[in-house]
């Protein structure tokens, strides 16, 4: 039975999955977050969902929040990246599936890809729930786990677990009859949004760390070396800490050693 469906996403790994699922997908509408202000001018912008959803011709809804008055549009709401909480009235009036890129139960919350990284996990996924009240607690009705390269950052998991999401949620959906397993009690893991200390590489950690510490913040958030961003970096001979990627304050990114040769 094919499933006429809306998705409910705001950022960009939610704009990914959006549309991946819409060139298989019969997508009727858009919940996305209101447009925001944004960059050094503050202009308002659009969140990336809804610009993905534009290009592609999908009906936008940008509720302030949510309740008995939204429409939804479909009986299947995808959840990818929303923001929003869902109260339980809209809970009940549809199924909705959330798209969460770990392997739940482990790294419930907001960063799962990045305290992937930071934690230094050989393995990360995709995981297909039942969304409930419950921070990512719902039953689990799919779920892919892949490997972390050595050189994967944060970018390239966000964007392999929404190819895999995509896969997935075709499959989900064209099932009839869902069966959906209750997530494992333990194993349960928080992955906290990243908070500006998360930024700081300090210089004294292993070099291993500090070099995963880059990686989770890259390519969009980025770590802090004094008053350099640092967007890539590896352990280098005698387990040294060495910077690949830097951005100076006010300038561009750049290799380090170029810029090592500007300051001199």
């Amino acid at each position: 039975m094919a499933r006429r469906i809306a998705v409910a996403a705001t950022g960009e790994f939610g704009a990914d999955v959006l549309e991946r699922l819409a060139a298989g997908q019969d997508v009727a509408r858009l919940l996305t977050r209101p447009d925001k202000p944004r960059g050094r001018g503050r202009k308002l912008a659009a969140p990336p969902a809804k610009e993905t959803a534009e290009r592609l011709g999908i009906p936008v809804a940008q509720p302030e929040r949510l309740d008995e008055a939204v429409e939804l549009g479909a009986d299947t709401v995808v959840v990818c990246a929303y923001g929003l909480l869902i109260p339980n009235e809209l809970l009940e009036r549809a199924l909705w599936l959330n798209v969460h890129p770990s392997l739940l139960p482990r790294w419930r919350g907001a960063a799962p890809v990045e305290r992937a990284l930071l934690a230094g996990d050989d393995e990360t996924g995709v995981t297909i729930h039942r969304t409930v009240e419950a921070l990512d607690a719902g039953p689990v009705v799919a779920q892919r786990a892949f490997a972390i390269a050595p050189e994967d950052d944060a970018g390239a998991l966000y964007a392999r677990a929404a190819e895999f999401a995509a896969e997935l949620l075709g499959d989900v959906l064209a099932q009839d009859e869902l069966r959906f397993e209750p997530q494992p009690e333990s194993g349960v893991t928080y992955a906290e949004k990243i908070r500006p200390e998360d930024r700081v590489l300090d210089p004294d950690a292993p070099a291993y760390e500090l070099v995963n510490r880059v990686r989770a913040l890259s390519p969009h958030i980025g770590a802090r070396l004094g008053d350099l961003i640092v967007w890539r970096a590896r352990v280098g001979e005698g387990g040294s800490f060495e910077p690949v990627e830097v951005q100076p304050p006010g300038g561009r990114r750049m290799a380090y050693d170029a810029y090592l040769r500007g300051r001199r």
